[in-house]
């Protein structure tokens, strides 16, 4: 009795296309083993069951002619060939014999003289016994068969196994490169290893909460969110939180990243997507974390992108489709958090509520903030008694938390060089400026007249600083030569943190940069190549007051800028739709405004003469000079106070 037919409808005809679809690949892949089998028997008759040692082949008549010339050596005679050993027609040459064959005089018959003139010619010959049909067969044909089919059902098995992944389940390709870390091998916690996220530990709490207790949000009939994206600069600790979280919820811990899926084989990359979302279910409750996923969840057909990349998009596909089949309830708790410092390249699929629906910014810690890092960071480090961790947070505004835990290390590091049995401030001063301008250069010797050249422009940018309304204090100037290719640098370190700027604190910024220019034009009435890097810096700054802020009076409140990468502070440029008369205008503001500041240094230094022979004097007899040398400097060699027009212009 037959079965009934499914009715037509949308439903079976996806099922008869699906069943066509694999017909269509299983007789794909058919013909190609088909194809494989014979490729492998012949390269098995022709690199195996082929003698290695036939030699050069030779016509019979040939073989004829030199067993007439008494050039063979010895002979072997087969039922189909002659092999055997001639002499080397090079005289001198080594080896003195050369393999040889030749195809035997057909049967039957044969050539019967053949034996007469070997024994004439005294060639030492012998008779091979013909081959029995049941080794050829054996060796030829169904060996290689046996060993084909058995690789193929190999094939077949881990196929079937692998979910039907290809290939890919045979060798272990499409296998997920995730390391599982075991709740009891997870020893990072929020309270010991993280500080300055308390408002980024705050939002975690209730994914912490959900995993350990999922029955409580499941009463109500809420669910948490599948996705958690933490989103901020390099070096802030966005792994460090997710172990973290991972750490304080007592479940495993999935971690891998965004490059680890991506293969130049079209699929990998999908099939690990899939192993690693079950493990993670078998593994439940538990966290799966994707560092930089941006590696495989850019935008699709975005201006960021130079061209397709299938194999990123299918991973991305994929990855999408999990995350949509992902059970948050009680039954098997798994969270996906990922991490970027490049938000606006995700595509927004990605982003979309159901899935990455729940971001998390983890920025540069504040004071506050880098206090309780620092702390975390100098456990291990024995400290001076009169070390000031306060003073020290406030020293490093715009540090990270890597730039944090690397100055620490610095410091204890030049702590043991100079022998000391504990870690004093300075040694973090001194760990900070290695940070920021590189090791010292002792080696590098400058003429006399570079090194006083260096002192004028070093005091030119402290003493601006000192003098313009909002200038940050100068810690630190220094002309010897650091590896960073400065041949001199004045370090200054801001008191608070700053979120906001206004235009005449970015008009002094610019005019600190340029006062090392201005102060060797002052002394020297003549310009050096030493503050290209400084030009470079406030040419830019003008650009985005310009382009960016809104800050020019012509252009008035209009972005030009192209799109900006939000936490590596870099802008990807797109001005085809800025027309060629507004490139002129965006050019003559930025050159306004560095011109502006560049003669406004020049006047500053030039009504403060004294000040600068007198710092610039300091430099060059100690070579390093701590920055309340500056405002000595002012003090002695200040005649008169700021003229009123310089004074206008420095306030406006």
């Amino acid at each position: 009795m037959s079965e009934p037919e499914a009715p037509p409808g949308k439903h079976g005809v996806e099922e008869d296309e699906k069943k066509q679809e694999r017909r269509a690949r299983y007789v794909r892949m058919g013909l190609s083993y088909l194809i494989a089998t014979m490729i492998s028997l012949w390269l098995v008759q022709v690199l195996v069951m082929t003698p290695a040692d036939r030699g050069t082949t030779i016509p019979y008549s040939e073989f004829k002619t030199k067993l007439a010339d008494h050039q063979l050596v010895k002979v072997s005679i087969g039922a189909n060939s002659i092999t055997g050993e001639m002499k080397n027609p090079k005289a001198g040459a080594t080896p003195q014999t050369l393999p040889f064959s030749t195809v035997a005089a057909p049967s039957p018959g044969g050539d019967p003289q053949l034996a007469d003139e070997l024994q004439a010619a005294n060639v030492t010959y012998q008779f091979e016994p013909p081959p029995s049909a049941f080794s050829t067969i054996f060796f030829q044909y169904i060996l290689p068969l046996v060993v084909i089919a058995g690789f193929w059902f190999l094939v077949i098995g881990r196929m079937g196994r692998g979910g039907g992944r290809g290939l890919s389940a045979v060798f272990g390709v499409g296998k997920s490169k995730a390391i599982e870390v075991k709740p009891e091998d997870i020893t990072v916690t929020y309270q010991n290893d993280v500080g300055g996220a308390d408002e980024a530990i705050a939002e975690l709490q209730e994914i912490i909460q959900f995993l350990k207790t999922p029955e409580q949000f499941a009463q109500l009939g809420g669910h948490i969110p599948k996705g958690v994206l933490l989103v901020g600069p390099p070096g802030t600790g966005k792994t460090l939180i997710a172990k973290a979280t991972a750490g304080e919820a007592h479940v495993p811990f999935f971690e891998t990243s965004g490059s680890e899926f991506v293969e130049m084989f079209v699929g990998v990359g999908a099939a690990r997507v899939r192993d690693m979302f079950e493990q993670a279910r078998k593994a439940a409750p538990a966290i799966v974390f994707i560092d930089e996923i941006d590696a495989i969840g850019q935008a699709r057909g975005g201006a960021l992108r130079l061209g397709n990349n299938e194999e990123r998009e299918q991973t991305l596909n994929q990855l999408l489709a999990e995350i949509d089949g992902f059970k948050t309830d009680a039954s098997a708790p798994v969270i996906i958090m990922a991490a970027t410092n490049r938000p606006e390249v995700l595509d927004p699929a990605l982003l979309r509520a159901g899935r990455f629906d729940r971001q998390i910014a983890i920025g540069n810690p504040d004071v506050i903030g880098r206090e309780q890092i620092l702390r975390i960071h100098s456990r291990h480090i024995k400290l001076a008694e009169e070390f000031d961790m306060d003073q020290a947070a406030r020293m490093t505004a715009g540090f990270s938390g890597a730039d944090l835990a690397n100055a620490m290390n610095e410091a204890a590091l030049f702590a043991a060089r100079r022998k000391a049995e504990a870690v004093a401030l300075t040694d973090f001063e001194a760990a900070i400026e290695r940070v920021i301008a590189g090791s010292e250069k002792k080696s590098r010797v400058m003429n006399e007249q570079e090194r006083r050249r260096v002192a004028y422009h070093e005091s030119g940018h402290a003493l601006v600083a000192a003098l313009v309304p909002h200038g940050e204090p100068v810690s630190k100037i220094s002309i010897v030569p650091h590896s960073r290719g400065a041949l001199g640098y004045t370090l200054q370190l801001p008191l608070e943190d700053r979120y906001l700027l206004t235009l005449d604190e970015l008009k002094d910024r610019i005019a600190v940069m340029l006062g090392g220019r201005a102060a060797e034009v002052v002394e020297f009435a003549m310009i050096s190549t030493g503050a290209s890097d400084d030009i470079m810096k406030a040419t830019e700054l003008a650009r985005r007051m310009v382009t960016e802020f809104g800050m020019s009076e012509r252009l008035g409140a209009v972005r030009y800028a192209g799109q900006q990468m939000q936490y590596l502070g870099k802008t990807v440029e797109d001005d085809s739709q800025i027309s060629t008369e507004t490139r002129q205008v965006i050019e003559a503001e930025i050159q306004r405004l560095v011109t502006e500041q560049y003669d406004r240094a020049q006047a500053l230094l030039k009504d403060h003469s004294a000040a600068l022979e007198t710092l610039a004097r300091q430099l060059l007899q100690h070579e390093t000079v701590s920055g309340s040398v500056v405002k000595q400097a002012l003090e002695s060699g200040q005649s008169e106070p700021l003229l009123p027009a310089v004074q206008a212009q420095a306030t406006m």
